[in-house]
């Protein structure tokens, strides 16, 4: 395990509160966090961040500081709803609030326990 994925998953853990139980799985090369059986981001090895978003506001959160499409292996788009964002936009805990933020909002009209 990384430095950087490790320290990434810890600010994650201590940001996520909800009621139901979140999961921590081995997914992506990172660890994913699993909301009702459904990822909401991922720390990738390299402190990046993997976040589901709805995919119509792919392109307004890819103007945000670090944003980028996701890929898979080499070079293979995701797909909308995908984002990767760089360690530089997640430099500040604000930063990375708003991204788990987008993940559970996102989660939250996708899914009705």
């Amino acid at each position: 395990m990384t430095a950087e994925r490790e320290a990434l998953a810890a600010r994650v853990r201590s940001m996520i509160r909800d009621d139901r139980t979140v999961r921590e799985v081995p997914m992506f090369g990172g660890i994913a966090f699993m909301l009702d059986d459904r990822m909401l981001v991922s720390a990738g090895r390299d402190g990046s961040l993997l976040v589901r978003v709805d995919p119509r506001n792919s392109e307004g959160l890819l103007l945000r500081s670090g944003a980028r499409p996701s890929v898979m292996g080499a070079g293979r788009p995701m797909g909308p709803g995908w984002l990767t964002v760089d360690p530089e936009g997640l430099a500040g805990d604000e930063d990375l609030l708003k991204w788990i933020g987008v993940a559970l909002e996102y989660h939250s009209r996708q899914h009705r326990p």
